[in-house]
C-alpha cells in the first residue's frame, strides 16, 4: 500500500521514536525530518511513542507494528508500509540505514558529501515497501578521503569500518587497534633488537634486525610471550576495540630458520606458522577480551591455505589481492601473478580464496582499486568491481577493505563515482551497478554524463579486447595508454566539456577528470620518448594545485613529483627522490 506523506506543504504523518530513544534513534529521526522538510517544504514533527495517528515509527517504536526479528544485528533493518504508516526497525546503525533506504526510495541520492539529489515534491507519497536488509558483509570499508573526512556521509553510504571515525551518535564503526603489519608493535626492534636478535627473522643464515623491514621468528616461545603481552596492553589502552591486527610486516619472506621452515613445510604454507602464533595469542587473551576478533593477513608468502592449523573462532584471516590483475575478474583472469608455496609449486589468488572459504567461515579481504604508482592514471576496473565482490561473498568473506586513493585532497580518476559504486557493492554485491553509474553520471556531470560513460567503456573495452592485465602498482608505459588511446580518451573529455558549456560546476568537474590523461601523456613522453616540455609540466601542476589536488601517488606529494619531472624523468631518480622525501637515507 502507498502512504501519503505530505501534500501542499503540509505533513500528513508524524515521525515517532521511543520515549527513551537512543542517540541513534534520535539521529535517525532528525535526518528523516530534515530531508522530508527539504523535499516538501513542510515542517514535520517528531513525537514519542505511543502515538495515535499516521506515522513513521522508528527503532523500538516500530515494534508495535512488526514481529520481533533477532537476526538484524547492528546493521540490518526492516522497512515496511502499513495501514498506520511506515515502520523502520533496525540495529544500532540499521535504524539509520533504514531511514536512508526510505529516502532513496523517495528519490534522494547521496553521491558525495557535496553532491546530493533531493527532489522537490508538492505531493509526496511513499510506495508500497516490504524490505528486510541484512548485509552479507559485517565489515565494510574503504579509504577514499571524503568518507573519512565526513563521517556523516560515510553513514549515508553504509560504511562501518575502521577508516571513517564514525561517532556513536551516527551509529559508530568497528575500530581496530593498530591495523595491519603489526610485528613491529608486538616485538619492537628498538627494544629487543640489540640484545635479542634471535627474536627476528633469519635470512641466509643471519638474523635481520631492521625496523619495519623484517619479520619475527614465530617459532621462538619468547617472541610469543612478548607479543601476547603487547597485544594485551594495546587492548587495555583501547577499550572500544572490536578488532586487533596480529600480522606480518610488509616485507617478504618469513623467517627462514630451521624451526620456522620445518613448520612451513609441515603446513604446506607459511600461513600455518603464522596461524599457530596468532591462535596462541587469541586463546590467551580471549577470557579477558571475549568480544575481540584477532585479525591476521594471508598476504604474499602467507596467502595460501595451510594443511593443518585452522584459525580459532575468534581469529579472522584477511586475504590480500596484491598480486592480482584488476582489469579482469579474479575468477576468469589468466594472468599468472601467483605465490610460491614451500614445495616450489604456485598458487593463484582465486584458488587461495576458494580454499580459505572452505577452510574458515570468517574471512576478510584487502583489495585494491587504484594505481598506487600513479593515482591519476585511468584505472580500468569498472567492470571487475562487482564480479570480484561477488566472488568474495561466495567464499565466506565477511568483511572487505577496498584500498583506493588515500590522498587527503582526493583524486582525478573519477574517484568520486568509484567510491560511490564501491560503497553500493559493499552493502549489496548484487546491486544494479549499471543503474548506479547512470544515475551518478547523469546528475554529477549533467549533460556530459553519457560522455563519461563512453570514456569508461572505451577504457575497459581496450583492456578486454587486447587482454591487457593491469596491476595495482604498474607504470604507465603499457599498451593500455598508447598515444592512440590517450587521444581517444582526451577527445571524449573534450566533447564532455563542450556539452556543459554554461554549466560552471559540471565544467569544473570534467576539467578535473581530464587531468588523468594529461598526466599519463606527460609521464609517457618523458619515460618512453625522452621528451619533456617544461611549460606543459608547469601548466599541469598549476592546474593540479588549482583543483586542490594533493599526492600523485601513494607515497609522495605533488611538489616532489613536480621537481622530479623537471630534473629528470628516469624512474630510478624519481624513486630515489621519493624515498628521501619519506625520510630514508638509502634505497636498499
Amino acid at each position: 500500500m502507498s502512504i501519503p506523506l505530505a501534500s501542499d506543504r503540509k505533513p500528513l504523518v508524524t515521525i515517532v521514536i521511543p520515549s527513551d530513544a537512543t542517540e541513534q534513534e534520535k539521529y535517525a529521526s532528525e535526518e528523516l525530518r530534515n530531508y522530508l522538510d527539504l523535499m516538501t517544504s513542510a515542517v514535520f514533527e517528531i513525537a514519542s511513542a505511543p502515538f495515535d495517528g499516521p506515522q513513521i515509527a522508528l527503532g523500538r517504536a516500530a515494534s508495535a507494528f512488526l514481529t520481533p526479528d533477532d537476526g538484524l544485528g547492528e546493521d540490518g533493518f526492516i522497512l515496511r508500509t502499513l495501514p498506520e504508516g511506515i515502520a523502520i526497525e533496525g540495529g544500532k546503525r540499521g535504524v539509520i540505514y533504514g531511514v536512508y533506504e526510505l529516502l532513496e526510495r523517495l528519490g534522494c541520492r547521496f553521491f558525495t558529501p557535496e553532491c546530493e539529489k533531493v527532489p522537490c515534491r508538492v505531493e509526496l507519497v511513499a510506495p508500497d515497501i516490504d524490505a528486510r536488509q541484512v548485509p552479507q558483509l559485517e565489515y565494510r570499508d574503504h579509504n577514499y578521503y571524503f568518507y573519512n573526512a565526513c563521517p556523516r556521509f560515510a553513514v549515508k553510504s553504509r560504511i562501518n569500518g575502521h577508516f571513517p571515525q564514525i561517532p556513536e551518535k551516527f551509529g559508530g564503526h568497528q575500530p581496530y587497534t593498530w591495523f595491519v603489519h603489526t610485528f613491529e608493535q608486538l616485538v619492537p626492534t628498538d627494544v629487543y633488537g640489540a640484545d635479542h636478535p634471535e627474536y627476528f627473522a633469519m635470512y641466509d643464515g643471519e638474523r635481520r634486525v631492521l625496523k619495519h623491514r623484517t619479520q619475527l621468528c614465530l617459532s621462538n616461545p619468547d617472541v610469543l610471550a612478548i607479543a601476547t603481552e603487547s597485544a594485551r596492553a594495546a587492548l587495555k589502552a583501547h577499550p572500544g576495540t572490536r578488532i586487533i591486527s596480529i600480522s606480518q610486516n610488509d616485507v617478504s619472506p618469513g623467517c627462514q630458520c630451521g624451526k620456522c621452515r620445518a613448520i612451513d613445510r609441515e603446513e604446506g604454507s607459511a600461513a600455518g606458522t603464522l596461524l599457530r602464533f596468532v591462535n596462541a595469542i587469541a586463546e590467551a587473551l580471549e577470557p579477558e577480551f571475549p568480544d575481540v576478533v584477532f585479525d591476521t593477513l594471508a598476504y604474499q608468502y602467507t596467502r595460501p591455505v595451510p594443511r593443518i592449523t585452522h584459525p580459532r573462532r575468534n581469529v579472522c584471516v584477511r586475504l590480500c589481492s596484491i598480486e592480482c590483475c584488476f582489469s579482469h575478474p579474479f575468477e576468469s583472469c589468466d594472468d599468472d601473478r601467483s605465490v610460491a608455496l614451500p614445495d616450489g609449486t604456485r598458487s593463484s589468488f582465486i584458488r587461495d580464496l576458494r580454499q580459505w572459504g572452505a577452510f574458515h567461515d570468517r574471512l576478510y579481504i584487502w583489495d585494491y582499486t587504484t594505481c598506487f604508482a600513479h593515482y591519476a592514471a585511468p584505472f580500468p576496473n569498472w567492470r571487475t568491481l562487482q564480479p570480484n565482490m561477488q566472488a568474495f561473498v561466495k567464499n565466506n568473506v565477511k568483511g572487505v577493505f577496498e584500498q583506493g586513493n588515500s590522498s587527503n585532497r582526493g583524486g582525478v580518476d573519477l574517484n568520486d563515482m568509484r567510491a560511490y559504486i564501491i560503497s553500493k557493492l559493499l552493502w549489496d554485491p548484487y546491486c544494479d551497478v549499471k543503474k548506479h553509474i547512470e544515475e551518478f553520471t547523469d546528475y554529477y556531470y549533467g549533460a556530459a554524463g553519457s560522455f563519461i560513460r563512453e570514456y569508461i567503456d572505451t577504457l575497459c573495452d581496450k583492456a578486454e579486447r587486447d587482454d591487457i592485465h593491469v596491476g595495482f602498482n604498474d607504470q604507465t608505459d603499457t599498451p593500455l595508454y598508447s598515444d592512440e588511446m590517450l587521444d581517444r580518451l582526451d577527445a571524449i573529455m573534450a566533447r564532455a566539456q563542450q556539452a556543459v558549456q554554461g554549466d560552471p560546476l559540471r565544467l569544473w568537474r570534467i576539467g578535473k577528470a581530464r587531468l588523468s590523461v594529461r598526466w599519463v601523456r606527460i609521464k609517457n613522453n618523458a619515460m618512453l620518448k625522452n621528451r619533456l616540455d617544461p611549460e606543459e609540466v608547469n601548466r599541469f601542476f598549476a592546474d593540479w594545485r588549482a583543483y586542490g589536488m594533493g599526492r600523485l601517488d601513494e607515497w609522495v606529494c605533488q611538489e616532489t613529483s613536480h621537481r622530479a619531472l623537471l630534473k629528470n624523468m628516469w624512474r630510478g631518480v624519481e624513486f630515489y627522490e621519493h624515498w628521501l622525501t619519506e625520510g630514508h637515507d638509502d634505497i636498499f
